[in-house]
């Protein structure tokens, strides 16, 4: 007895379909432009997920930076200090002292200068 393919080619052509939801022209329309889309789409999110890692660390030595110039030392010479003295304060919250609040970071800058 034959199989006939029908059934699950269209499971097969909707679940790209589905996920080619909000592309445009044949991406949307055309199940082999759709699938190279959705294969691409995949790469690129897999790719910048890593990426937001870096840009995110990157900003957040930039806010250090200018707030630690602002207390007349820059970013390399309190970072020293802080590993230096043993602060457990990371990049993260070190951005968000400085921003929200630049007295508490003042205090910061000055426990790393000890």
């Amino acid at each position: 007895m034959r199989v006939k393919r029908g059934v699950t080619a269209r499971a097969r052509h909707n679940k790209i379909r589905k996920a080619t939801k909000g592309m445009s022209l044949s991406h949307r329309s055309s199940y082999r432009r759709g699938k190279q889309a959705v294969v691409k789409a995949l790469e690129n999110a897999h790719r910048d997920r890593r990426e937001r890692k870096r840009t995110f660390r990157q900003l957040w030595n930039a806010r250090i930076n200018a707030a630690a110039r602002q207390n007349d030392t820059t970013y390399s010479k309190l970072m020293h200090g802080i590993k230096k003295n043993n602060i457990t304060v990371n990049r993260k919250m070190l951005s968000e002292i400085a921003i929200s609040d630049p007295k508490a970071f003042s205090v910061v800058v000055k426990a790393s200068q000890k």
